[in-house]
């Protein structure tokens, strides 16, 4: 048989494994008697974890969330995991660093030495994209706000500041009502997933621009995002593809250079493997010459797959260079031509 201490982590490991554990199979898989099981049961009990017990003819214990927070226990991937969780959260966009500081030094103090030195390692520095302006973080307490009312399945009123504008006296927050579905991360912001009473369909609010409204409305059964799946949803209406308000332009070339060249500088596209240092690039825009231009960009040969408005556009493009270097003349009979 096991040391006590040895077995009240086995069983506090299993506790934590899953909800209902019948107290005869905690006992098989301990290798104890069911009576020594109840004894360690209630000496977990004394060292604070809230372990309840429940009848039937299978009889047993579950591991409820506590008034205070007892002893955690971690293994060896589980205590890394959360550190490095906790080093990168400022670039979460949530608006916790400083919290997330402090847990971090509050987990390490804990630690076994061996641990505690894999930790100390592990210096990681997030950095914030540059190049644009700052990021506003969501506030926590909105992000908790939020997440009540998607597990809550309840209405949510909440007043929406205008994106291209703070709320002011002259530009007032819009109000909405919303059926929240689900909170999402994308790019280092915080959106709410909804369905918009109002508009009748699907939208994503940035959650920095979200002020929750109280009290909440009347209870809403949830509506099946379309497809089914959440991630592919809402990373094809922020890549513009395939939902309401998508980018009107929208072409595909194959690019003179390797996809791990290219990937970090498309956000919003696809990019694919097409061969020894070749990719496919799908890329949308407002615009066709836009377009033609963010792919000029990467100052390699292109080859168009289409459309041929795609193509036109960077005939165009080619034109008006060369106009602009001085190679072509501009005919002085037709301005609007090149």
């Amino acid at each position: 048989m096991p040391k006590t201490s040895a077995r009240l982590l086995a069983l506090l490991s299993l506790l934590q494994a899953r909800r209902d554990w019948p107290g005869q199979l905690l006992a098989e898989r301990l290798e104890v008697s069911p009576r020594t099981v109840r004894r360690d049961v209630e000496r977990l009990r004394e060292l604070g974890y809230p372990i309840a017990a429940f009848k039937g003819p299978d009889g047993g214990y579950r591991l409820d969330a506590g008034a205070r927070l007892p002893p955690l226990l971690f293994d060896d991937d589980q205590a890394v995991a959360l550190a490095v969780a906790l080093r990168t959260a400022t670039a979460t966009g949530a608006g916790i660093g400083e919290a997330a500081a402090r847990a971090l030094t509050t987990v390490r103090q804990v630690m076994p030495a061996r641990l505690r030195h894999r930790v100390d390692a592990l210096n990681v520095t997030a950095v914030e994209r540059t190049g644009g302006p700052p990021r506003p973080q969501a506030d926590p307490r909105v992000l908790l706000a939020l997440s009540d009312a998607v597990r809550a399945q309840e209405v949510l009123r909440f007043d929406h500041s205008p994106a291209y504008a703070p709320a002011t006296d002259d530009v007032p927050p819009v109000v909405r009502r919303v059926e929240p579905h689900r909170l999402v991360t994308w790019g280092g912001r915080w959106y709410l997933l909804a369905w918009d009473l109002d508009r009748e369909g699907w939208r994503t609010f940035r959650a920095d621009r979200i002020t929750p409204r109280t009290p909440t409305g009347p209870r809403f059964t949830a509506r099946e995002v379309p497809g089914g799946d959440v991630a592919a949803f809402v990373a094809a209406r922020f890549q513009g593809f395939d939902a309401p308000g998508a980018w009107p332009c929208r072409g595909e070339v194959i690019l003179d250079a390797p996809a791990s060249a290219v990937a970090g500088h498309v956000r919003d596209g696809i990019v694919e493997e097409h061969g020894p240092d070749r990719c496919r690039v799908v890329l949308g825009a407002w615009s066709w010459p836009g377009l033609a231009a963010e792919l000029g960009r990467f100052d390699v040969d292109i080859e168009v797959v289409g459309p041929d408005e795609l193509r036109n556009a960077f005939g165009d493009l080619a034109r008006r260079f060369s106009v602009a270097s001085g190679q072509v003349s501009r005919d002085p009979t037709r301005p609007d031509v090149l």
